[in-house]
């Protein structure tokens, strides 16, 4: 059994072109390129040609991830509840401390720490799961039991 792929919309449509322009676009470049290479003569010693068949398989290995993952993809729907669930902003804050830090929660194929999504899966991410505002919550990090409050929900 396959775990569900929680996307975003936007996520959605992202992989389905990608994957779109890799059985078109991508697959015809690949194909010229290994009709140039055989047109070239010994296969046995032609590099183009070695390379269009590693890009080939490469190309061919991504197309089955991404149809994999739309296959079980679920699209988060927004809620405008005050629980934190998938597609919340959540700012929490350090108990004791003033920083406060807002994450999105998406699935897991999402996560992004630079951009500040993380996973309903992550440690911090299941803490937050079903809290809502103001709530104080610990989760465990490399240095221990961290305790934060729920400051927002969106």
């Amino acid at each position: 059994m396959t775990e569900t792929n929680y996307l975003s919309k936007e996520k959605f449509d992202e992989l389905t072109e990608e994957l779109e322009h890799l059985k078109t676009v991508r697959r015809r470049e690949i194909a010229e390129q290994l009709e140039y290479a055989r047109s070239l003569g010994d296969l046995s010693e032609n590099a183009e040609y070695e390379e269009a068949r590693n890009l080939q398989a490469a190309t061919e290995d991504r197309i089955r991830v991404v149809e994999e993952q739309l296959a079980h993809a679920r699209i988060i729907e927004y809620s405008k509840g005050n629980h934190v669930s998938l597609g919340s902003f959540v700012t929490i804050q350090k108990v004791g401390e003033k920083d406060e830090y807002t994450y999105e929660i998406v699935g897991s194929a999402e996560a992004n720490m630079h951009e500040k999504k993380i996973s309903h899966l992550s440690p911090l991410g299941s803490a937050l799961m079903e809290k809502k505002k103001g709530d104080i919550f610990t989760f465990e990090t490399p240095k221990g039991g961290q305790k934060y409050k729920i400051i927002n929900v969106k």
